[in-house]
């Protein structure tokens, strides 16, 4: 079986941190959430809470940057 091709630009692009990220066409095309919080989910993922995952870790992977954590004592 073939694999896909992506096409940068229109199924992914490069962000300024040289991090890939899917766009909502290639999300639609893969057909259904994985559930990772992606920034251009179409399923509106961000929005669905997991009453079995703590609030500070349902967050998408984009809200935080290290410099946002607090640092362990």
């Amino acid at each position: 079986m073939n694999k896909p091709v992506l096409v940068l630009n229109i199924d992914y692009y490069l962000d300024p941190n040289g991090n890939l990220v899917f766009t909502e066409k290639y999300h639609l095309e893969r057909g259904y959430c994985c559930q990772s919080g992606c920034f251009h989910c179409p399923y509106n993922y961000a929005t669905i809470a997991d009453p079995n995952i703590p609030a500070e870790l349902s967050s998408p992977w984009t809200e935080g940057t290290p410099e946002n954590f607090d640092e362990e004592e």
